[in-house]
């Protein structure tokens, strides 16, 4: 691993020791739909949707229960919340009656799931099961990637594959939630705070 690469993995395990997924949960199947409902929105917002729903719905057999247009409203203010609403529940009856009600804990089945691309399977297999299959490709982790001069990708996909070569994969998944955090205090898309950053001297600053 490249020294650049090394100081930049340590400024941020120091930076941020406790990195980990901020969407709030407890079961498996709560996180799955969590990060389903954060697709253009924040995960403030779906913590404070799912802080109720959760309550409601303890189980998946109560998700793949739920009434699509009860459900629609309840999830309104995350945005999209018709596709959203449909993906949840349609996901939730997959669950129920392919994997006995148990969330997959394979990349392969995760993806066979409505509404489940890659971002989201590694957020669930990554943050519930401990499982470093991928590296979750956030806006905030493509932008910083580029910025850091990790990738020189725009597209996600093609994003998480340099990760993937040029991070050990011990690093998949605190690297990533740490480069989100980075991104939320620090690495603003349009105002970086680039005289407070401590990753400054290993920075390309690409794009900026």
């Amino acid at each position: 691993m490249p020294d650049r690469l090394q100081n930049i993995l340590r400024l941020l395990h120091e930076e941020y020791p406790d990195a980990t997924c901020a969407l709030e949960y407890s079961q498996a199947h709560e996180l799955l739909f969590a990060t389903i409902m954060s697709a253009q929105t924040t995960d403030v917002n779906v913590n404070r949707v799912t802080s109720s729903l959760f309550k409601k719905y303890k189980t998946v057999f109560d998700f793949a229960d739920a009434e699509l247009e009860v459900f629609q409203d309840e999830i309104r203010s995350t945005g999209f919340f018709r596709n959203k609403a449909k993906n949840v529940i349609s996901a939730a009856n997959m669950i129920v009656q392919e994997y006995q009600g148990e969330v997959p804990p394979r990349m392969e089945d995760l993806l066979k799931l409505p509404g489940v691309a890659r971002k989201t399977a590694n957020v669930v297999l990554g943050t519930h099961f401990g499982l470093a299959e991928g590296v979750v490709v956030d806006t905030h982790v493509k932008r910083l990637a580029f910025r850091l001069g990790l990738t020189k990708q725009t597209d996600p996909a093609k994003v998480e594959k340099d990760l993937m070569k040029a991070v050990p994969q011990s690093e998949w998944i605190f690297a990533a939630h740490a480069i989100v955090l980075h991104g939320r205090a620090i690495c603003d898309a349009k105002k970086p705070q680039c005289e407070a950053c401590p990753l400054l001297p290993m920075c390309p600053q690409n794009g900026i």
